[in-house]
């Protein structure tokens, strides 16, 4: 499918691994000028380098910086405050009950999964309202529909990130701009199986067991990032032109479930 991308240009944060850089990948192989940014400048260039030997005729760059410190946030928005499209994929939230917590590693989290998406988000909608084109996708996660007590300040942030994607993209059509949200599910990411590792040993004995632990899954897995990354494309493009203010989730319908798998 043609999706009419090519020559545009894309900003994806938390692009040197997982779904952040799936979807800078699949937005080059549409033939999109892709920045990506991180915090690790050696995890960043080995991923730029990826995509650049494998889609040689787009412009691929990178930029190392920390979304939580406003200098970071100045030097990208001004090296690429002309982007047509703005992915905001950086940032995990531990897991942990209300007790389990602490107040440093709540904040944090949220200095970078939720503030850092929102000051990047009003920079460059600024921008994009100025030119009165543009797209924001704001990759949240699942756990802020379905709330979970034990995932309690990552659901509480998803949830408040969902709300500012809707409270943003209800009335940005008005300007020429689209803000949607993404909400994946399990997604086979290294953290993922990492962490499904862990469950195998505690519950099966044997870590190498881990993939049994999806036979409660939708369709008996996790998604994959490229299934999360080609719709972020798909949204990204003109073919998508009428949605906005909206949140498309991707989880084999899990959060309509009546239990958790």
């Amino acid at each position: 499918m043609e999706m009419g991308l090519k020559g545009r240009s894309a900003l994806v944060t938390g692009s040197s691994k997982g779904i952040g850089f799936a979807v800078a990948g699949r937005l080059a192989g549409e033939g999109v000028n892709v920045t990506l940014v991180a915090r690790s400048e050696t995890e960043l260039a080995a991923a730029a380098a990826s995509i650049r030997a494998q889609y040689p005729t787009v412009r691929v760059q990178s930029i190392a910086g920390d979304l939580t410190e406003a200098a970071s946030r100045e030097r990208i928005v001004t090296a690429c405050g002309d982007a047509d499209i703005l992915v905001n994929s950086a940032g995990s939230v531990p897991g942990g009950t209300i007790e389990q917590v602490s107040d440093e590693r709540w904040r944090a989290a949220w200095d970078l999964k939720v503030f850092g998406c929102i000051s990047l988000c009003r920079a460059f909608f600024t921008r994009m309202k100025a030119r009165r084109s543009g797209v924001i996708l704001n990759v949240i996660g699942t756990a802020g529909e379905r709330l979970d007590a034990g995932y309690i300040a990552g659901s509480t942030g998803n949830a408040a990130l969902m709300a500012f994607t809707k409270a943003l993209g209800s009335t940005s059509a008005d300007v020429g701009v689209r803000v949607v949200g993404i909400n994946p599910g399990p997604v086979e990411t290294d953290r993922l199986i990492y962490l499904q590792k862990l469950k195998a040993k505690e519950r099966l004995g044997d870590e190498s067991r881990w993939r049994e632990l999806y036979a409660a899954m939708p369709f008996g897995r996790a998604a994959t990032t490229d299934e999360v990354a080609a719709t972020t494309a798909f949204l990204a493009s003109d073919l998508c032109a009428y949605t906005t203010g909206t949140i498309v989730t991707i989880d084999g319908g899990i959060a309509n479930r009546g239990v958790l798998p």
